[in-house]
């Protein structure tokens, strides 16, 4: 009688689920087709010399089968998987070479001063007066300005002047805000910054935009902005 091929312990199921002491890392795609192939050889060998008085037992045969059409199903849920990260890498990609050239608003407090303007967006819960504070990428205080102002979306526009008149050179700035209510208390402040998107980072999963020499991820975008 010949032996019935185990599918629990069998060498090519271990090779399959890569449980062998020898072959820790995963086995590739061309390793798993090599065994299948290999088992349904030695399956149809085994059913050439069965004992007609004893055969194979139809219980371990039929698992033995579900078990590899398992496997042959799984190769081609891996290659339809494949096939759409691609599809959604694609099409971040086109997403993200859209937003080239329009102006957007992202969460930040940073932004770039350029041909005198650089540009932020806050928004207060109720009307308060607030403080604004604007600093250099070394720290240096640059301006700082009081205002009340009504609750909503609120647009704050510098043209790079201290409060002595002097005249901030182009570079990287940051703005803070401190706000407090009619009864003093402090209301909270989300800034936004405002800037043109000049190039894309396709080398990063999901892509990259640069805004004013910062880069931000395309889920950090609020609003997009196009001229006429």
């Amino acid at each position: 009688m010949a032996t019935p091929i185990n599918a629990a312990s069998s060498p090519i199921t271990a090779a399959i689920t890569g449980t062998t002491s020898s072959a820790s890392a995963p086995v590739d795609k061309s390793t798993i087709a090599g065994n299948f192939m290999t088992f349904l050889h030695l399956l149809t060998t085994q059913l050439k010399n069965q004992n007609p008085l004893d055969p194979l037992d139809t219980n371990q045969f039929t698992q033995q089968l579900v078990q590899f059409v398992q496997v042959e199903q799984q190769l081609k849920s891996n290659d339809q998987l494949a096939a759409l990260v691609s599809l959604q890498k694609t099409s971040q990609q086109m997403q993200a070479l859209g937003f080239v050239g329009a102006t957007v608003a992202v969460d930040g407090s940073t932004t770039k001063l350029a041909n005198g303007e650089a540009r932020w967006a806050f928004d207060m819960a109720k009307p308060a007066s607030t403080t604004v504070t604007i600093t250099s990428a070394t720290g240096q205080l640059a301006y700082s300005g009081t205002n009340t102002v009504q609750a909503g979306r609120q647009s704050f526009v510098w043209d790079g002047r201290g409060n002595n008149g002097s005249q901030w050179p182009d570079g990287a700035y940051k703005m803070s805000i401190t706000a407090k209510d009619a009864s003093g208390q402090t209301v909270a402040v989300s800034t936004e910054v405002e800037g043109v998107v000049d190039s894309v980072d396709f080398t990063q999963n999901p892509p990259i935009l640069s805004i004013g020499g910062q880069s931000f991820p395309l889920d950090k975008i609020k609003r997009v902005t196009r001229g006429a």
